[in-house]
C-alpha cells in the first residue's frame, strides 16, 4: 500500500478516493479527512494524507511486534532489547536520537538496531 496525500494504490493499482476497497484479507476506508488501512492480520494504519499517522494492533498480537511501535509489552524495559532479548546498545552511543524515543524504535527488518534515523527508514522503503 502506497499513500501519498490522499492517493492510495495497492499493488500499483490505485483505490478511488472514498471508495472502500477489501480484497484479500486488506482494506482501505476513507474515515473522515483520514485514509485508513485494515488488514486481517489484526493492523490498522490511519494517515490524514500530511503528518499525522496512527497505528493500533489487537490485542492477540500483545507481545509480538517490533521495530517503530515497539514491542507492545507495557513493560518499558522490554523496549530497550532485541528480538534475542539482547540489551540494545544505541542508548550508549553518541548518534543515538536525542528524541524521547526507545532504541528498538529503530529497528531493522533484519533485527538490528539502526544507530541513524536515515538508516532505518531506508531499509523500510517499499520498492
Amino acid at each position: 500500500v502506497v499513500a501519498q496525500g490522499r492517493n492510495v494504490s495497492v499493488n500499483g493499482a490505485a483505490v478511488p478516493e472514498g471508495r472502500p476497497y477489501l480484497h484479500k484479507g486488506l482494506g482501505v476506508t476513507w474515515p473522515g479527512d483520514w485514509v485508513a488501512v485494515a488488514s486481517s492480520l489484526g493492523v490498522r494504519v490511519a494517515w490524514d494524507g500530511h503528518l499525522a499517522v496512527t497505528v493500533t494492533v489487537e490485542p492477540e498480537l500483545r507481545g509480538g511486534t517490533w521495530g517503530l511501535c515497539g514491542t507492545y509489552t507495557d513493560d518499558p524495559s522490554g523496549e530497550f532489547h532485541t528480538p534475542g532479548a539482547t540489551p540494545s546498545p544505541l542508548g550508549d552511543t553518541p548518534r543515538a536520537p536525542t528524541l524521547p524515543v526507545s532504541p528498538d524504535d529503530f529497528m531493522l527488518p533484519d533485527g538490528d538496531i539502526a544507530a541513524i534515523a536515515a538508516t532505518f527508514g531506508n531499509a523500510w522503503k517499499v520498492p
